[in-house]
Formats: structure tokens, sequence, C-alpha cells
């Protein structure tokens, strides 16, 4: 079996390429077709586990599941997780094998084309189609040379291309027709046509800049897509996303989460946004934390002992003690349960300089830095409850300590996380647990919340049938698959 192919890119970054691309993988597979998502080059701090102790970027695991098949490494060769403002930890087939500074990695990046090929050609081998998403935009002509993510790819793979404008911003007319007249000859010519995403309002109204766009770019345009407002449903893949989380005006229990300058899975917190008995609030730099707050959660982190001092830094470290002493419940995910411990050791200088940094001292706990890595879907009980915990985990590093002996949860018999004496203090490595529903509706009353009947992992799966139909709706489906190519063995 050999696949055909077809590329997704954007005029920028959320433009709506992984939505698209998880919404064409369930429209395919309802069709009966064996589809793959595909993403040579991701950056992100949001990352799945897949079965074979790998990561990959969690866009690609969404898609995977909206394609009903499993996520593998190969579906996103290279993953890129920022670790500060100018490096980051560089993951290829689902390893991690260095941390780069950007300069570093820009120098050396073609060494990783083979290993994209090779997992690209491995999934052409066993699947019908294979819809490979971009990153950012081709149009950063200063990034081409030794470009992975997109052009660059394309190339090399002899796969066509379908170039996505996003009307919501505004100017998609000049970012389409720009990004025909910055791109080369040859770049130019393996893009076959475009996409209109986020519309509003009446579509023939942009009748004549749709035809401006054919007739300037020579691209075929296969339609306009509306606004999907279900999209929030589903577990967003950039931080960006997380300028919605921003009111507190509600009588609701607040729930607070500290953005930390590295905050990584920030998915975790889906589910709880999507209750509709709570608010869920991201606290911004130097804002303090409201008094009304009724659970705080430290979510994961790129970066440990950098992310525990810009808590410090923001004030954040007096308000969480101070919520500890009223009784108040706070919850650590993975780096934030680190942070919630005697002592962060680092003495291998993994994340910069060798060091042992005091932690919050809310649990009876001290962790110290590793250069292996832990990454593995799991299933848990929950030792409060009983409820079960489909979670996974992602970590760097050994937490040890008294307070390990009232842990969170037990895995296979072994105790997980840690709590303290009180019990309103809770750590975790298990990311993803409140997408299990009896998990979280238990959490959830334990901080006085009268829970729904939101069953999450139905709403996923309904919200990706909804997808699928939406494009199906206004985008002509056929047309599209003619576009692709046989993928060349």
């Amino acid at each position: 079996m050999t696949a055909k192919a077809l590329m997704f890119m954007g005029t920028g970054s959320d433009v709506g390429k992984s939505l698209i691309v998880a919404g064409l993988s369930r429209a395919l597979a309802n069709r009966g077709l064996k589809v793959a998502p595909f993403k040579p080059q991701n950056m992100s701090n949001n990352a799945a586990a897949t079965a074979s102790g790998g990561e990959i970027g969690r866009a690609q695991a969404l898609q995977a599941r909206a394609a009903r098949i499993a996520p593998t490494v190969h579906m996103n060769p290279v993953l890129l997780k920022p670790e500060s403002e100018t490096g980051a930890q560089v993951i290829v087939q689902g390893k991690r094998v260095a941390s780069l500074k950007a300069r570093d990695y820009f120098k050396q990046r073609q060494q990783f084309m083979p290993a994209i090929l090779q997992s690209f050609q491995l999934l052409a081998n066993s699947y019908d189609y294979i819809l490979v998403e971009g990153a950012g935009s081709p149009a950063e002509a200063n990034l081409r040379h030794g470009d992975l993510a997109n052009m660059g790819f394309a190339i090399a793979a002899q796969v066509p291309v379908i170039m996505i404008g996003d009307i919501h911003r505004g100017g998609v007319i000049a970012s389409l027709i720009g990004t025909h007249a910055v791109l080369d000859i040859v770049d130019r010519l393996q893009i076959k046509a475009f996409i209109i995403n986020k519309f509003h309002g009446d579509p023939q109204l942009f009748s004549e800049g749709y035809s401006l766009i054919e007739e300037r770019t020579n691209w075929q345009g296969l339609g306009v897509i509306p606004h999907f407002p279900e999209a929030r449903n589903l577990p967003a893949e950039d931080a960006v996303a997380l300028e919605e989380f921003t009111t507190t005006n509600s009588d609701k229990p607040l729930i607070c989460v500290l953005r930390l300058p590295h905050i990584a899975n920030f998915d975790d917190i889906d589910p709880l946004r999507l209750e509709p008995s709570v608010n869920v609030h991201f606290l911004h730099a130097g804002e303090p934390l409201p008094s009304k707050c009724q659970l705080v959660i430290i979510p994961g982190s790129k970066s440990t002992i950098n992310d525990l001092a810009a808590l410090r830094a923001n004030g954040w470290d007096i308000d969480v003690l101070a919520h500890a002493r009223r009784g108040g419940k706070i919850l650590g995910l993975c780096g934030g349960y680190q942070m919630l411990g005697h002592w962060v050791h680092d003495p291998l200088g993994i994340e910069g300089k060798a060091e042992s940094v005091k932690g919050l001292g809310l649990l009876d706990v001290e962790t110290t830095l590793t250069p292996s890595k832990t990454v593995t879907p799991t299933t848990a009980i929950h030792c409060a409850s009983g409820a079960i915990i489909k979670a996974y985990e992602i970590h760097m590093g050994k937490t040890t300590g008294p307070g390990t002996l009232s842990p969170f949860a037990r895995v296979e018999g072994n105790a997980e996380g840690a709590t303290n004496a009180r019990g309103n203090v809770i750590g975790t490595y298990l990311h993803g647990c409140f997408t299990s529903d009896g998990f979280r509706h238990s959490f959830l009353k334990s901080i006085g919340v009268t829970v729904s009947s939101l069953a999450y992992d139905r709403l996923v799966e309904a919200t990706l049938d909804d997808l699928a139909r939406h494009l199906e709706s206004h985008l002509d489906i056929q047309q599209l698959l003619n576009l692709a190519e046989t993928v060349p063995s």
C-alpha cells in the first residue's frame, strides 16, 4: 500500500491547520478510508504519550483520534519543547536527543530530515491518505534554508500543498497573495489550492476577494469555512488559546491556574473549563490570587526551576502559602508537583546551572532532576475516591520523601504522587487525569462543586463528528482529494 498525501500550510500560526486536519481525518475515516496525520516538525509543550513510550505533539494525538487510530511517534517525528526563550528540548521519533539553543538547532536541523522522511514513508506504507500539517507560515523566507516544517519538507517528499488563510484576523487577501509573492518559483508551484477559514457572515460578500486571490496566485479556491465555535471543546495546541481564560466575574466556584512562563500540557485543564458549574481563570504575571479562589492549580512546566523563580517573582508563593493555611485546596501537576516539595535538585544542570532550589515546602517531598525521562500512558486508582484515572506521564526527575506515603493514586499497586497531612495539598505526575469523568466529579465534589453530567470523552468524539460534517458542508472533499499525490516509494 502506498498512500496519497496532501499538506496543509497556513499564512500564520493559529489559522486552523490543526483543526482542519483533525476534521478531515474524521471525515475520511467516516468514508472508510485509512488516514493518518503527520507533522514533520512541531513546537509545543503540549505533548502526548504514545503506547511505545514516545512523545508527540498533542495536536497529532487528537488528529489520530479523529482518524480512529492509535497515535505513534512517526506522526510527529521532530518535536521541539521550549525550555527557555532561546532554547528547546529536541524530541526525535519520540525520544529526547538533545537540548539546543535555537541558533544551534537551526545550524544542524537538516540532520533530522532523514528521520522525518523515514517516518513519513513508514506511514505511507500503511495508509490510504496522509494529511500533513505545516507549522507557522512558509512565508518566513528567512527560515527557508534547511526548513523541515513547511516547504522544505513538501519539496523533499513531493507533497502538494493547500494554503489556509484566517479571515477572522483580517487581511486574508494580503496574507495569501503576500505568501505567494515571497515564495520562490519552485515552492510557489508546489501550492495547488487555498482555503478561507473562520468566516463570519455572508460568504457571498467575499466573492470578489476570493476571485482576486485565485487570479493573483493561480491557486484553486476550495471553499470558505465558517467559524466553528465548538472548537473550544477540543484540546488547544498553542498557548495563545489561554488568552481566552481571563475572567473572574462569576458567582461560580473559582479555580485558578498559575500561567507559568514555560507552562506545559495546559490541556490538563480542558475538562475543568468545560464544566458548567465552575469558572476557570488563568492568572497572568503580577495578578494576585483572588480571595474567592477555591482551588489553585500549579500546572506542568518545561522548566521547573525557572518557573518556580517566576512564581516567586509574581508573589504567587505568598498567595499560595496563605491559601494553604486557610485550608484552600492546591493541586500540583507534574512540574507543579515538584514545586510543592521542599527542594528541587538539579545536580547535572539539566535545566541550566547545577543547583538546588527551595520549593514551596507544602509537601514533604523533594525532587532530583535526572536525564532519563518517563513517558508512558497510565491507568491509576485515585486513593481518596477509588475512581479509575486514565492518564499519562511525561516528566524528568524522581520525587521522594515521607509525603509519598500518603499518595494521590496507585498505579499497579504502587504509590503515585503525594498529599499533605491536612489533605488540602496534592501533587501528582498524572497528566490528563481530569478527562476521567468519575475522578473529575469526585475531585470537584471535594471542593464543594455541584458536578454536571459532562462526559468529556463523549463530548470530544461528538465534536470531531460535528467538525467533519462542518467541513463536508463547506468544502468539496472529493475535489480536495483529487489534488493528493501518491507518495514516492
